[in-house]
């Protein structure tokens, strides 16, 4: 079974995330920021192979996540989906500049999550 992360500093979000990942077969890890998300990434070694990612959280943000991801030779292959509020053009170009493999603004439906997770190359049983 794969993992995902869910890392976003909404409860409910995680929530939200967690259980549509949970139903398309993945075992899920959460995370609230990027620097709980990292540690988080780095104890679990290779397990983790899908990241939802919000942009906007303490400690760390998705961005700055994204981009210590993409430098680390170990961990550059993660698939990385943006989620988040941040709309404007210049934002989405940025992460999927800086390695989003795909971006998704809020809000968002279950339908909308299967179909970016399918652009980024990921398998989706009964999809």
């Amino acid at each position: 079974m794969a993992t995902a992360l869910v890392v976003d500093d909404s409860r409910a979000i995680r929530t939200i995330l967690s259980k549509t990942l949970r139903e398309l077969g993945f075992e899920v890890r959460e995370a609230a920021n990027g620097k709980e998300a990292l540690e988080l990434i780095q104890a679990e070694k290779s397990a983790v192979t899908l990241i939802l990612l919000d942009w906007n959280m303490p400690e760390m943000n998705g961005l700055d996540l994204l981009k210590r991801l993409r430098e680390n030779p170990k961990l550059s292959s993660l698939v990385v989906v943006m989620v988040t509020a941040e709309t404007e053009v210049d934002r989405i170009a940025e992460a999927l500049e800086a390695g989003a493999n795909e971006y998704v603004m809020k809000p968002f439906t279950k339908d909308i999550i299967v179909g970016k997770l399918q652009l980024a190359g990921i398998q989706i049983c009964g999809a």
